[in-house]
């Protein structure tokens, strides 16, 4: 999929890296999309980095108490356009009955955790084979 053929239509800003989409299905009124006009990181970066500001601004204003940044990258996370995009979603007091745990709701019966459940879920993932592979990618410019 390329840029153009995205279908979100409702513009809040657009710049040379990305554009700000309004939400076709939003989770909280306000609920905002960060799309990059180019595939990479370069410009997915700049979407993140708008994001994180334009969410500050709004709880500077009073617009909202707090807000979560994320992406659904691929099927299984959720992700229906396949293209990248961030999104943006404000949060406000009674929102929802508690908050904790975050993104973690996205599997629900992962969303409450008590020390209990510290590093039961890590896995393969933090093997010292795959920690030295993911610190090469980190490395490369």
């Amino acid at each position: 999929m390329e840029f153009s053929q995205v279908p979100w239509k409702d513009v809040l800003v657009d710049t040379r890296e990305f554009t700000v989409f309004k939400d076709k299905y939003p989770v909280t009124e306000g609920h905002v999309l960060f799309v990059p006009k180019v595939e990479d990181w370069e410009h997915l970066t700049a979407c993140f980095t708008a994001a994180y500001k334009w969410g500050y601004d709004w709880v500077e204003r009073g617009y909202c108490d707090a807000f979560n940044i994320g992406q659904n990258v691929g099927k299984e996370a959720g992700q229906t356009v396949m293209y990248p995009h961030v999104h943006l979603i404000p949060r406000r007091v009674g929102d929802m009955d508690d908050p904790k745990g975050g993104v973690r709701g996205v599997i629900p019966e992962k969303q409450k955790y008590t020390d209990k459940d510290l590093n039961t879920r890590n896995g393969i993932f933090h093997t010292e084979e795959i920690i030295e592979a993911q610190e090469r990618i980190l490395k490369r410019k």
